[in-house]
């Protein structure tokens, strides 16, 4: 019986986390051709295409999706076994792929780790809460930083604090003078929410109608961060988790009567990820306060 290698799945998982066969050949010091050549053998072992290319990049197929989730597999054990056999002690170099949602507590975190660990390279971007749990569970992350995961047998979840959700708007706006907002007073303003599915939309959905509210002017936006800069620019107001940026002069946030509750803020790691050293010296500096882990 004929088994890919390897090679093979090693390259295919790095085409497609790096975006291209040009990127990931220098991402592992490889000639293109042989890159090429290994992802060319492959689908010709699963008998299709596993890469579709088009003049906007790269998608993967059906049948690459469900290969490229046993390819990361294969790359992180490959990762744990060779750490282990240069010895925990010796390893002082690497990378880690760290995604979230909101920019704190991530960055606050990567900085010490940074700090501690200066020669690891750490690729770090902001996701809508949508495309972070889909990379997590196509295997694409080491960590993820992200409010109320979805439960996966295939995750460790550790919670790392709760945050209630506020109104974020300029501090030069009416309501900065507030202590407090009602989703009532927010009938004639235009409402910047995250996209559609998001963790966001659906709370605040599902807020608005048990209080038989509607807000008739809204904004979708990806990330926090697009948004903050939005609502700085005027273009209305924003609700999102509290506690989402560092404080700042331009913004204010203020408390919604009707959304008490408070949402878990959570370090998520794949299972076949977690035993990576690395990632074990990330989770230790998140293990230095008061949190809890479970599957």
């Amino acid at each position: 019986m004929r088994r890919s290698t390897p090679y093979q799945l090693t390259a295919f998982s790095h085409v497609v986390r790096e975006g291209s066969v040009t990127a990931a050949a220098q991402k592992l010091g490889v000639s293109q051709s042989a890159v090429t050549q290994h992802l060319q053998k492959l689908e010709a072992l699963v008998g299709a295409k596993l890469i579709a290319r088009s003049r906007d990049g790269q998608t993967l197929t059906r049948t690459g999706q469900e290969i490229f989730e046993l390819a990361e597999r294969h790359v992180s054990l490959e990762r744990v076994i060779a750490e282990r056999l240069a010895g925990y002690a010796e390893l002082d170099n690497g990378h880690l792929t760290i995604i979230a949602n909101a920019p704190a507590p991530a960055l606050s975190l990567i900085a010490r780790f940074n700090r501690k660990w200066p020669n690891i390279q750490i690729d770090f971007t902001l996701y809508d809460w949508t495309t972070a749990i889909e990379m997590l569970r196509t295997h694409q992350v080491d960590i993820a930083l992200i409010f109320e995961p979805t439960h996966s047998p295939d995750w460790k979840i550790y919670d790392i604090g709760r945050e209630r959700y506020v109104l974020y708007a300029p501090a030069k706006h009416p309501f900065a003078k507030r202590k407090i907002i009602s989703l009532g007073d927010l009938a004639g303003q235009t409402l910047l929410l995250p996209e559609q599915g998001s963790l966001t939309q659906r709370v605040v959905s599902k807020a608005l109608t048990k209080h038989d509210l509607n807000v008739q002017r809204k904004i979708k936006t990806t990330t926090f961060p697009v948004m903050k800069e939005a609502i700085l620019q005027g273009a209305g107001v924003g609700i999102f988790l509290e506690n989402s940026t560092v404080e700042t002069d331009a913004l204010c946030s203020l408390p919604i009567h009707e959304m008490p509750e408070t949402y878990r803020s959570c370090v998520v790691v794949p299972k076949d990820k977690h035993d990576l050293r690395l990632v074990q010296r990330f989770l230790s500096l998140v293990g230095s306060g008061n949190w809890k882990g479970h599957e």
